[in-house]
């Protein structure tokens, strides 16, 4: 019998400092700020991760990839991703498809958004017409809007591995 599709959601936060270097989605960008993270800051993986680990009850990213622990600091986030996806192969899930929103004032996504799309894609093992990406302004609200942070929204959907 098969299983009926699960759904998770993830979100992740990092405030921009000058001269940090900005990768989101796996994508660089260059701009003169750049999301503060124990890792590369990465909001997008990050809240990728939490949402295909919350689809699968699994535990989220700050729980298996504790920010205290030494061996992530400065980690890439697309090995987070990998063994992510290690994780939900073993319960016998795979991800269909990811929508994803990025509240930034700056770095603009327009021009990176195919690039993230493929990557994201890449990463996560789905057809790149299977991730959406969206980018989206503060409107001057809060930090994201001051421009001293982005946020990412993801949401993912799994089904049974063939």
């Amino acid at each position: 019998m098969n299983e009926p599709p699960r759904i998770g959601l993830g979100i992740d936060m990092h405030r921009f400092e000058p001269g940090r270097r900005c990768v989101l989605a796996g994508v660089e960008f260059e701009t003169s700020v750049g999301p503060v993270g124990h890792s590369d800051g990465d909001a997008v993986l990050h809240a990728a991760c939490d949402a295909v680990l919350g689809a699968a009850g699994l535990d989220d990213l700050g729980t298996l990839f504790s920010d205290r622990d030494p061996a992530h600091a400065g980690r890439d986030s697309a090995d987070f991703c990998v063994e992510a996806m290690t994780l939900i192969a073993a319960k016998g899930l795979r991800v269909w498809s990811m929508d994803v929103v990025v509240e930034t004032e700056q770095p603009k996504l327009k021009p990176h958004r195919a690039a993230m799309r493929e990557r994201m894609a890449v990463l996560f093992g789905v057809d790149a017409d299977r991730v959406n990406i969206k980018g989206k302004t503060g409107e001057k609200v809060d930090a994201v809007g001051r421009g001293e942070a982005c946020r990412a929204t993801v949401v993912a959907l799994l089904i049974q591995a063939r």
